[in-house]
């Protein structure tokens, strides 16, 4: 982990009609390191990542990726920009093959036009070779090479959640942003998710940002954790912080400690 600023946020908040969903949000992200995100149900979580990656514009406050303000700009331009996300809830094309899905989100790459595609030239079948290729390399690294002509619908939800990773990071991202990966997963699960993420961490280098209620997972991993309750920070430090911290005790329990 560096001392450098990847990914800040400043008095990020915002409003659904007459509700403030998120009031005067800050992070600030280092380079190569994991963090999390964490809170109780409702509390916000998601909403800081649909703004994060485009899916809502801020009603307040500023977004700047590595330097750059971002607020606004739309998802695509966003993850062209090296920001890789995944989702609670599993999007994969289901009735798309493993090796597609990945090759689709490289779309943003290409440089052919419908005239190239429509008379297969040159240029459309080298960019797609290329594509594709990629695509394939970036499977067996994950050892997915032997579902890449699966359907994600009949694969296990163990195997769709590493599919849908591995299409996050087709996007060589500098930042990974992970909601709830850990989300339909058994227990017996947790530690594998652990190994896995961490091997992706050291792999590819890239600083991670996760959302997580299983804190088997989050302690485990995380470098600096932030906790938001009703829209509002209410703690952040180190897991050892976080663990003891009675602001984070009442909102997830009332009392005791967190597990």
């Amino acid at each position: 982990m560096s001392d450098t600023t990847i990914l800040e946020i400043n008095h990020l908040t915002h409003r659904f009609g007459g509700l403030e969903a998120l009031t005067d949000i800050n992070v600030n992200l280092k380079k190569g390191e994991i963090a999390g995100l964490i809170g109780p149900n409702g509390a916000g979580k998601t909403t800081v990542f649909n703004l994060v990656s485009g899916f809502y514009v801020p009603s307040e406050g500023d977004i700047l990726f590595k330097g750059k303000r971002i607020n606004g700009l739309k998802p695509h331009v966003i993850a062209s920009m090296q920001i890789g996300r995944t989702f609670q809830n599993i999007r994969l094309w289901g009735d798309m093959t493993v090796l597609e899905n990945i090759c689709i989100s490289q779309q943003y790459r290409l440089s052919y036009n419908v005239a190239d595609a429509f008379f297969g030239t040159k240029r459309f079948k080298n960019e797609e070779k290329k594509i594709h290729e990629e695509a394939w390399a970036l499977l067996e690294k994950f050892n997915l090479a032997d579902k890449a002509l699966d359907y994600p619908k009949n694969l296990p939800y163990g195997i769709q959640r590493r599919v849908e990773i591995a299409r996050a990071l087709s996007l060589n991202p500098d930042l990974l942003m992970l909601d709830e990966p850990a989300a339909g997963l058994s227990t017996s699960d947790l530690a594998d998710l652990i190994s896995y993420i961490r091997w992706i961490h050291d792999t590819f280098g890239v600083t991670i940002w996760m959302i997580e209620h299983q804190m088997q997972v989050i302690m485990t991993l995380c470098d600096y954790i932030q906790v938001i309750n009703f829209g509002k920070e209410i703690a952040r430090g180190t897991p050892e912080e976080i663990q003891t911290d009675q602001n984070v005790i009442k909102a997830y329990l009332g009392n005791g400690e967190i597990d």
